[in-house]
């Protein structure tokens, strides 16, 4: 028999650590050679693990287990062909003939495994939205085990039920009310963080004790950018084959006074006590995703066309959502903007995206009563936060920074024009 271990391979100089996420084979199956046969969530990114040899593979972690660098995963049975599995299956005795006649004409029944009636956690999280005890679906996976298959069936067929009938209630008295005794209730159950889950809770509170954060405010009338937007649209789409977008037109204000104000844009490094100072804007942009929000950067926005920033952010929120994100996509970035608005916030304190040293929070956009000279008239307002590191950043430049970032948007034909 040879025997080849499947480790944890090195996947980037600062992650020590992945979580099994998901086995791809079943235990036992037959492998080829570079074949995926499970995923790695890591801090930053999911991430294939193929199989180095061809073979029968034998599992040695499981699922949800955290694995360090270098720890043992599966092996790799080589001396096992493609379709040996099955020819290797037990005879009956040959003294039983007519057992071994109905062994022939009947298919063999899978073992009770650890496995048997035991959900996939793709299955466990269908038949926990649809409220189905695990112990009433019938698993068809290896050894009994419910697939993602088993459990959507299941759904499906309770659906298809029909509602059981209420039966009617003689009146009652209405003179005075009545309260029966519910049923309500008091379960609870626990989930496994996971790993990026984890990573993004152990990052702010990093960064809100070992920061000197503060925020500031102001607020941005959109009037000239949505009119900007309004007149060139069609031609935008036409010409790019994509929309322009508010991120472009703000990623570009801030990389424009980001290169006005460098110490805004810098950072501390707390193990020499010297600041690091960047001549690009690499802005980082919070995407959201189903296990949480990650910030991949744009790199070089300051150089960049409005088109080239707008294709860029739809590729890493497309690449972000279906867990393709390569660690190199997500490292770096000097400043990050993030966009509550989207989900309705009208204001917020944004959470410093360490090591940078600012963010920039954007919020919905919505009409406001403004005095504009001297006469009332109706705007499209927008609340801007920015939160800093007061380690880096005086409180007077956050300010004038915000207040840069404002005008530029309030005239984007400057912007535009590089003025």
């Amino acid at each position: 028999m040879s025997i080849v271990e499947m480790k944890v391979p090195t996947i980037g100089e600062s992650v020590t650590e992945v979580t099994l996420s998901q086995w791809l084979k079943e235990n036992g199956a037959y492998v080829k050679l570079d074949e995926p046969i499970c995923e790695f969530e890591s801090d930053k990114a999911t991430l294939e693990f193929p199989a180095e040899a061809a073979g029968k593979l034998i599992y040695v972690a499981e699922e949800g287990d955290d694995l360090e660098i270098g720890a043992l995963v599966a092996k790799i049975d080589t001396s096992v062909q493609e379709g040996a599995q099955e020819e290797a299956a037990p005879e009956p005795p040959a003294a039983d003939e007519k057992k071994e006649e109905k062994a022939a004409s009947t298919p063999q029944e899978s073992k009770e495994t650890y496995a048997t009636g035991h959900p996939s956690p793709a299955a466990a999280k269908i038949l926990k939205e649809n409220e189905i005890d695990p112990s009433k679906v019938t698993g068809t996976g290896r050894d009994g085990r419910i697939t993602k298959e088993d459990a959507q069936k299941a759904a499906e067929n309770k659906k298809s039920e029909p509602a059981p009938k209420k039966e009617s209630k003689p009146a009652e008295d209405k003179t005075a009310p009545s309260f029966e005794e519910k049923n309500f209730s008091r379960e609870t159950s626990r989930k496994k963080m996971s790993r990026m889950r984890r990573t993004i809770a152990k990052r702010l509170v990093s960064a809100k004790n070992e920061t000197a954060m503060l925020t500031t405010f102001n607020e941005v009338d959109l009037t000239e950018v949505m009119a900007l937007r309004k007149k060139y649209q069609d031609k935008f789409v036409e010409k790019y084959g994509i929309k322009l977008g508010f991120m472009s037109l703000f990623a570009k204000a801030c990389a424009k006074v980001l290169m006005e104000m460098p110490d805004v844009n810098a950072q501390l490094d707390t193990e020499t006590n010297e600041l690091i100072y960047h001549d690009y804007a690499d802005i980082s942009i919070a995407i959201s995703t189903p296990t949480g929000l990650v910030v991949p950067p744009v790199h070089n926005v300051e150089s960049l066309s409005f088109a080239e920033i707008e294709y860029k952010i739809k590729e890493l929120a497309e690449k972000a959502r279906d867990g393709n994100l390569s660690l190199e996509e997500m490292s770096g970035g000097t400043f990050t903007i993030t966009n509550g608005g989207v989900f309705g916030s009208l204001l917020s304190t944004p959470i410093l995206n360490e090591p940078q040293s600012a963010i920039l929070g954007m919020h919905g956009i919505k009409s406001r009563p403004m005095a504009i000279d001297g006469k009332m008239e109706i705007r499209p307002m927008m609340y801007l936060a920015l939160s800093y590191d007061h380690r880096v950043i005086d409180g007077s430049s956050s300010v004038t920074f915000l207040v840069k970032v404002k005008e530029l948007l309030e005239d984007p034909v400057a912007m535009l024009l590089n003025v």
